[in-house]
């Protein structure tokens, strides 16, 4: 097979330049080939197994499958994440909060903080906060066992200090004053909003950690701002991921639960994303 012979194929399932760059994440990551390698045409150079299992990979992408359940591991913040279905994939613009963080953490001249992610995931958040902020106390919640078992994993792995613990978001247990920052990237897409998504998305990611009902759609924040009201030290901050369409209603919400102040700022896209919120 050429690097032509793959990407056209695939082309059909997610449009030319997604193919191609698919088809070129998979061989620089599963095959060690970099670009070079690939306009010279080593891609046909491949041994009989090599070809084998490329053949199994592109098959799997064939049917839509995200690249990084295929090879079992996401990009985030320069580091490999493990994931596998059942996991939310790790977002571009998630990089974004986390270095929103990072850069408060770093504003407190030293100070060392107990940062709490809630609905972890991958605990591509709490991993990147913990090896970032130095001195950093993180603990990750998560209420699946899948996320709890590959966030975990991620932590040893890339040897970051994180505790993971199940946890519900819905229903958080009653701390007062235990923690210097909140961060979470909850469930915030519309069941409206389906007809609008690709197909590898709703077809292999976990619908739990993407959709909340019509009727409700900020009930986690909900939870979750009134849980860090109580739960954050004074001049504590609580960092949301939000719906866009919802950032005007979510200054609301948050001054409800006690909040002091809140500020927005936009993801690599210009969106509406990310909220911050002090006591």
């Amino acid at each position: 097979m050429t690097y032509d012979d793959l990407w056209r194929p695939l082309s059909a399932v997610c449009g030319e330049g997604e193919a191609r760059a698919i088809v070129r994440y998979v061989l620089d990551v599963r095959f060690g080939l970099s670009a070079a390698d690939v306009y010279c045409g080593k891609v046909t150079q491949l041994s009989a197994d090599r070809q084998h299992e490329l053949g199994e990979i592109m098959r799997r992408l064939m049917q839509a499958e995200p690249v990084q359940y295929v090879l079992g591991e996401a990009d985030f913040c320069g580091r490999a994440f493990a994931v596998e279905p059942g996991v939310l994939i790790p977002r571009p613009e998630t990089e974004d909060l986390c270095r929103w963080v990072c850069a408060d953490a770093a504003a407190r001249g030293g100070l060392s903080a107990d940062i709490l992610d809630i609905g972890t995931g991958s605990g591509c958040i709490a991993v990147t906060l913990a090896l970032d902020i130095d001195g950093a106390r993180v603990e990750a919640w998560d209420v699946a066992d899948v996320p709890l078992r590959v966030a975990a994993a991620n932590a040893e792995r890339l040897g970051a200090r994180v505790c993971v613990a199940r946890h519900d978001a819905l229903r958080p247990p009653r701390d007062e004053a235990r923690w210097d920052m909140v961060v979470s990237n909850p469930p915030y897409v519309c069941q409206c909003e389906r007809s609008g998504m690709e197909r590898n998305v709703l077809d292999y990611e976990p619908a739990e950690a993407l959709f909340v009902p019509d009727d409700d759609p900020l009930r986690f924040y909900r939870a979750i701002a009134c849980y860090a009201a109580k739960a954050l030290r004074r001049g504590g901050a609580l960092y949301f991921e939000i719906n866009p369409a919802f950032a005007d209603d979510m200054r609301g919400l948050l001054f409800d639960a006690g909040f002091s102040s809140a500020e927005e700022q936009a993801d690599r896209f210009g969106r509406r994303r990310f909220t911050k919120a002090t006591l």
